[in-house]
């Protein structure tokens, strides 16, 4: 499997591309419309044929790439079907098989920080969008956030997962780019061990967070795939 991590430094966004060595189709995970470019790139470089975009969640912090590649590429835009994306091309649930090329994807349904989080787990890795981050998890205080939902969603369709499985995450703002998790089941600050449903339920409740600096921009764009 070829496999490149991309960061865009304005909203902290992580991108994954994934693609197969033998049928060279490839996918993207949370492309930004910014970085068009820098995917097209490495997909002339390793002669892939991008397939898919998939994305975690309408994003709320930068625009997805998602109709720019299409245009592109001809590539179709895979979300959750509880998204309300009208424009995407295929909408899958918990559980969903992707397949690009000799490998499989598999969706795993982890709502909480936005209704329509999905993670997806390939071949001993997991990309975590924003549900589960590095020593963190994603907000829930817009976009039909919900704690306690979170912390079921992590605990059963994350934390369930192997411990040496790799997390990427869809950000990181400490430069470090995958964990694991039987780390984050650990040590994670807000979700570890030690952190019980009702504690992780009040201390979310009580973030006091700034509101979303690109959130007016980036939501109806995203609902429109990017458009």
């Amino acid at each position: 499997m070829m496999f490149k991590q991309f960061f865009e430094p304005e909203s902290s966004t992580y991108t994954y591309l994934l693609g197969c060595e033998h049928t060279h189709e490839a996918v993207l995970i949370d492309p930004v419309a910014s970085e068009v470019e820098h995917y097209t790139q490495a997909l002339d470089e390793h002669g892939l044929t991008l397939v898919y975009t998939l994305d975690t969640h309408v994003h709320a912090d930068h625009v997805t790439a998602a109709n720019a590649l299409r245009n592109k590429f001809g590539s179709k835009s895979i979300l959750h079907r509880n998204s309300g994306v009208d424009c995407g091309d295929i909408f899958i649930t918990d559980r969903s098989a992707i397949r690009i090329g000799n490998f499989l994807i598999e969706a795993r349904y982890t709502p909480g920080h936005t209704n329509a989080c999905t993670s997806y787990v390939i071949d001993g890795m997991v990309f975590t969008g924003d549900a589960l981050l590095i020593d963190g998890c994603g907000r829930t205080d817009f976009q039909e956030g919900n704690p306690a939902t979170l912390y079921e969603s992590i605990h059963q369709q994350l934390f369930s997962l192997p411990d040496d499985t790799i997390v990427y995450p869809g950000h990181d703002y400490k430069g470090r780019l995958s964990s694991t998790i039987g780390q984050e089941k650990q040590s994670n600050a807000r979700l570890g061990h030690h952190r019980s449903k009702a504690e992780f339920i009040e201390m979310m409740n009580n973030l006091n967070l700034p509101y979303p600096k690109k959130i007016d921009i980036a939501l109806p764009a995203n609902k429109a795939c990017g458009q």
